[in-house]
């Protein structure tokens, strides 16, 4: 069984590489891409040298160029596609209803073995054509409704309710269990939720989980320098009197949220 990876994180790489071969050892890695334009170009040029095409590609959704859908538009793809993907779950639902299997970013290896034993199940059995799958899973995601993320928060200043809008906040964060924010003001405040509850319902592309204790936003990350065991260590404004280190698993996304 022979396998194409088009992912353009190198660590991500590394670690689906690594979970392939314990489960898999059989499997082939006969290639790996980063980008839209490598990947058509690979597989037109292994068409083109009469090369079989790989059984399997494991295909990461938002590339360095785009979207990974547009290969499908570029390129007949004959593969059985497993996607990675950090979409959410309206988007999966998606998959699952198009028969398009995914592996929801960090890739486990239960769910990486299971995705593998379907398509061992499956195999041999005649299916549809990807790029018409592709065609059904855009529609289905386009017909969503845009999801609606948390624009506001009531907190306790003294005797007084304030409402906090979260273009105010510079940061959340833990401190003895309990969760906070910084306002871009330096202001302090309180919140009910923890920081998981935070980070579900907070839009993504404002908020960045750095680790298990921070989130931040663009504005509240003043500098950026290399920290032991692969980390970053933040400066944060207003000024954060504890330690804000981005994991070492989080680096690159990191690294990509900041450039958007």
């Amino acid at each position: 069984m022979n396998a194409l990876i088009v992912e353009d994180e190198e660590l991500a790489v590394r670690k689906l590489q690594k979970l392939l071969h314990d489960v898999a050892p059989t499997l082939n890695i006969v290639g790996v891409t980063a980008s839209i334009d490598d990947t058509v170009n690979w597989l037109e040029d292994r068409r083109t040298s009469g090369q079989p095409e790989p059984d399997l590609i494991f295909l990461d959704i938002e590339l360095a160029d785009g979207q990974s859908f547009e290969i499908f538009e570029r390129t007949p793809v004959r593969s059985t596609v497993i996607f990675t993907t950090s979409y959410d779950e309206y988007a999966l639902q998606a998959f699952k209803v198009n028969s398009i299997d995914y592996l929801l970013k960090p890739v486990q290896r239960d769910d990486l073995q299971r995705s593998l034993q379907k398509y061992e199940a499956l195999r041999g059995r005649p299916v549809d054509d990807p790029a018409q799958n592709i065609e059904k899973l855009l529609q289905q995601i386009q017909r969503q409704a845009p999801r609606d993320y948390r624009q506001r928060f009531l907190v306790r200043q003294g005797q007084r309710l304030l409402s906090v809008e979260v273009g105010e906040i510079a940061y959340f964060y833990t401190e003895d269990r309990y969760s906070f924010f910084s306002t871009h003001t330096g202001q302090k405040f309180l919140v009910d939720y923890t920081l998981d509850e935070l980070a579900d319902s907070l839009d993504p592309g404002r908020f960045f989980r750095i680790n298990r204790g921070v989130l931040v936003t663009h504005q509240a990350v003043d500098q950026m320098q290399p920290y032991f065991g692969n980390r970053l260590a933040l400066n944060l404004r207003p000024t954060f009197d504890k330690e804000a280190l981005v994991s070492r698993e989080k680096v690159s996304d990191f690294k990509t949220w900041m450039g958007k």
